[in-house]
């Protein structure tokens, strides 16, 4: 996952997801296939950001996965950072640990350089794109968990759809 804004370009590896199952998914913002100027985004086919506001504070990165009308997505919970780390720290004028930069999905979208402004993007654009780096990983090295901080009873609370690269330190927390 890499950006360019404002011709610094940052980014790295995704080694950290949660998958989101449109209206059937109580954790989704299109959960019962509602709709609002907020989610719009998630409806679209895939390969756009959807990017919302979480807190007040938080800038949340997303990728629209499916299909026009689907509202399936999957938040990017934290990279590990190849490009432009210096442009990362000067974003937040933070210097901590590099394993900290994109650890997260509020400190990722940050780091990243992106906000609200950038739902809708295409990621065939030239400001945040995904590559192919040829890395591949055995299934014994992607891990699931159950979901975090969902305040609701049913499947989808502890649904093990958070996924990561077992032992990866910049992954953003320990996973059960």
């Amino acid at each position: 996952m890499y950006t360019n804004i404002d011709g610094n370009i940052s980014g790295g590896m995704i080694v950290e997801t949660e998958a989101y199952n449109g209206p059937d998914d109580r954790g989704s913002h299109a959960y019962n296939n509602k709709r609002t100027p907020r989610n719009q985004m998630m409806y679209n086919a895939g390969g756009v950001v959807y990017m919302y506001l979480c807190y007040g504070i938080h800038d949340m990165l997303n990728i629209v996965t499916c299909g026009q009308g689907s509202s399936h997505a999957v938040l990017i919970r934290a990279v590990e950072p190849f490009a432009g780390i210096e442009t990362m720290r000067e974003r937040r004028n933070l210097f901590i640990a590099d394993k900290r930069l994109c650890q997260g999905p509020g400190a990722l979208g940050k780091f990243l350089g992106l906000n609200k402004l950038h739902n809708s993007v295409d990621l065939h654009s030239s400001i945040i794109w995904m590559e192919d780096s040829g890395l591949s990983f055995s299934d014994e090295q992607i891990a699931s968990s159950p979901r975090v901080g969902m305040n609701f009873e049913g499947v989808y609370k502890t649904i093990p759809w958070p996924f990561y690269l077992s032992g990866n330190k910049f992954v953003s927390k320990p996973h059960s």
